[in-house]
């Protein structure tokens, strides 16, 4: 291994490294989008948890387990999320590791990093992808949601019209 042979060498280094520094950046920024939803999700588990042990109707009994199937659900798909970020945040790690060990020791390693580049991408792609399903799943209860309390409405409107 040679001495790194000039600070003009660190500094393109360095250069090439921060496009994955940005790439970093934005990841931490979902892994905390995720964060606080996985809190709020899990909040409300807990919520509707302890209404279906307490609840003695079925139907609403039913409504509550749906909604807790729902949020599981929810749970599970935003981990996922969080984990395929945090291993192509660790991948792109790698990469930037990989641009100075390549320069600094004079070994070619552009496959290596434009693989672990790649590795590092399918990632991110896949954990957007959890994401857009975990944001469907809440947007598909939100309106069960809605659609339950319409038809609550209605038969309670119901039943005062028929006494």
């Amino acid at each position: 291994m040679e001495p790194i042979s000039s600070v003009e060498t660190i500094a393109t280094v360095i250069q090439l490294a921060v496009a994955p520094v940005f790439l970093l950046a934005g990841i931490a920024g979902l892994l905390n989008v995720l964060s606080v939803r996985l809190g709020r999700v899990v909040d409300r588990v807990r919520v509707v948890e302890t209404r279906l042990f307490k609840e003695k109707h079925d139907e609403h009994r039913a409504m509550l387990q749906s909604e807790t199937n729902s949020l599981w659900n929810r749970i599970r798909l935003v981990d996922w999320s969080i984990r395929t970020f945090v291993a192509g945040a660790l991948i792109v790690c790698l990469v930037i590791v990989a641009l100075f060990l390549s320069e600094l020791s004079h070994f070619n390693l552009s496959a290596a990093i434009a693989f672990l580049f790649v590795c590092a991408m399918v990632l991110v792609i896949v954990g957007l992808l959890l994401f857009l399903f975990e944001v469907s799943i809440s947007t598909s209860s939100i309106r069960e949601g809605i659609d339950s309390m319409i038809k609550e409405e209605l038969d309670l409107r119901m039943e005062s019209v028929d006494e």
